[in-house]
């Protein structure tokens, strides 16, 4: 076991969590209040989690309702950081078409057995990875079109439709998005091992079968997360996922 979960643990997890805080607030880096509330609350969801997850993965109602809520509060979350308008729900549609294709293909090949505690930290890794796509693509596209409406304008001047213009400006911004992902995966091994890699080694795995596990988690988020850069961007230069009414926006 890499960790003893005890009295110590505790302790250690509080100091550094005090630590992140008290080096934010010296820094005046902002969001100290962020960092405490997001550290508390991991500690509170992961032991609620540690044990829902033993429940549910005897049957496949609860499973699925479980794989359910993770996908929601994804969309919520990824929704949320995107826009605070009404058009937050659209998070939804990079996150599942990224996700769904994948993990069906794993089930139809076998390569993950339809199992509850399989099933669920695999699905988990890769909702994670296209949520972090969805949330930093569409934040910097829809932060480029603020900041560079004038390009976006004389997009429209020389003949451009609004979906083509403002993809002209947005789409390398977002694009950026695929940076974590790609450097995650060119380093890994030399820089970093990787949860899972580490996971199966410490279960028993062999190394052998640790990374060929590792390859496939980067891979397979590596297809999440440019599928879920190019719907987020195709939603955002389409004016559905947005922060302000076009309406306004084009009365300005």
């Amino acid at each position: 076991m890499l960790l003893p979960v005890n009295a110590t643990l505790g302790i250690v997890l509080a100091v550094l969590l005090i630590a992140a805080v008290a080096v934010a607030a010296l820094a005046r880096l902002g969001h100290t209040g962020a960092i405490a509330v997001a550290g508390l609350r991991a500690a509170a969801q992961l032991a609620a989690v540690s044990y829902l997850i033993g429940w549910v993965v005897h049957a496949l109602p609860r499973l699925l309702a479980f794989l359910v809520l993770m996908f929601a509060v994804a969309v919520r979350t990824a929704g949320r950081r995107i826009t605070r308008n009404r058009t937050w729900w659209w998070a939804a549609a990079p996150i599942a078409v990224g996700v769904v294709p994948v993990v069906g293909l794993l089930l139809l090949t076998g390569l993950v057995p339809p199992r509850g505690l399989t099933l669920i930290p695999v699905t988990g890794i890769l909702i994670g990875g296209a949520l972090t796509a969805t949330v930093l693509a569409g934040r910097r596209a829809l932060d480029e079109l603020e900041t560079r409406r004038g390009e976006f304008e004389a997009g429209l001047a020389l003949g451009l439709l609004d979906r083509d213009a403002r993809m002209e400006v947005a789409r390398p911004a977002a694009s950026d998005a695929l940076l974590p992902g790609l450097d995650q995966t060119r380093t890994v091994g030399l820089v970093t091992l990787p949860g899972a890699f580490v996971g199966m080694l410490l279960g028993g795995a062999s190394p052998v079968q640790a990374g060929a596990v590792q390859l496939f988690v980067l891979v397979a988020l590596l297809a999440v997360q440019a599928t879920a850069c190019a719907v987020v961007l195709e939603l955002v230069a389409r004016g559905r996922l947005h922060r302000v009414p076009l309406t306004a926006a084009e009365g300005e």
